[in-house]
């Protein structure tokens, strides 16, 4: 959720303190439960973005109801949300099961199929912890939705899945590189925003974003099939510093 701050009836409520005491308290929940995370904006988009992790969709309309019922809600004002869930990358474990499993079954039998599906649900069982880890101590933050191209004779849905697969694996690789400066959050939204994914990037420097973002729209899945929504960039900072950024003074990490 993004916001812009009314400054002025903020300086006119005074004690910026006693407001953000009321958001980090309601939106503090126990590590197992989620996240919340607080970041300062740059540039005119919008002032502040926060950022829930929570673990169903329950959860985060509570957390949702509690931030517009707090008294900081009336010096904000909603520029832009954003709702998906949290996904990993599992075009390279599908591939590797679509070959081992093919050697066994016929692709597309049902002997195949019930294989497959019993060996994706050990896999996802397996990883499922990595879907719910702490929000990254990283001091700057870069948001954005994409989509993959159904125009201009680029269709990614209409692509046979080793294709796919082959070009995400070329993606991925890529984003190996940057392994320990970056840390990347990919959510998906198909059928509960108006962008199918986006991505959450962590960094301790900022100019990874543009070095990373730059040479990945130079492989396929990006340069054929990939369209990019808005981007918002800012700083993140402790919840303990909502009330140092409320009166004026860029919060710390």
């Amino acid at each position: 959720m993004l916001y812009r701050v009314r400054w002025d009836a903020l300086r006119q409520a005074g004690d910026p303190a006693r407001l953000a005491d009321d958001v980090v308290k309601v939106l503090t929940v126990p590590q197992e439960q989620g996240a919340t995370a607080y970041v300062q904006m740059l540039g005119h988009k919008a002032d502040l973005m926060i950022i829930c992790f929570r673990r169903n969709f329950e959860e985060l309309a509570e957390a949702q109801l509690a931030l517009s019922r707090s008294a900081l809600a009336a010096h904000l004002e909603p520029t832009y949300s954003y709702v998906s869930i949290v996904e990993l990358g599992m075009y390279e474990m599908t591939a590797k099961l679509h070959e081992q499993i093919g050697a066994k079954f016929k692709p597309g039998s049902d002997e195949f199929e019930q294989a497959f599906d019993a060996e994706m649900q050990t896999q996802q069982s397996r990883v499922t912890s990595r879907l719910f880890l702490d929000v990254p101590k990283a001091r700057y933050v870069c948001f954005y939705p994409m989509n993959k191209k159904r125009s201009d004779g680029n269709n990614w849905y209409s692509e046979s899945f080793e294709r796919r697969a082959a070009m995400m694996r070329e993606h991925g690789m890529i984003g190996r590189g940057y392994a320990g400066k970056v840390t990347q959050v990919i959510s998906g939204s198909i059928g509960y925003d108006d962008w199918e994914w986006g991505v959450d990037l962590f960094a301790a420097d900022p100019l990874v974003f543009k070095k990373l973002i730059y040479e990945m729209r130079f492989d396929e899945a990006s340069a054929k099939f990939a369209e990019f929504g808005p981007f918002y960039t800012g700083l993140q900072f402790a919840p303990g510093q909502l009330s140092a950024y409320l009166s004026g003074s860029v919060p710390t990490l």
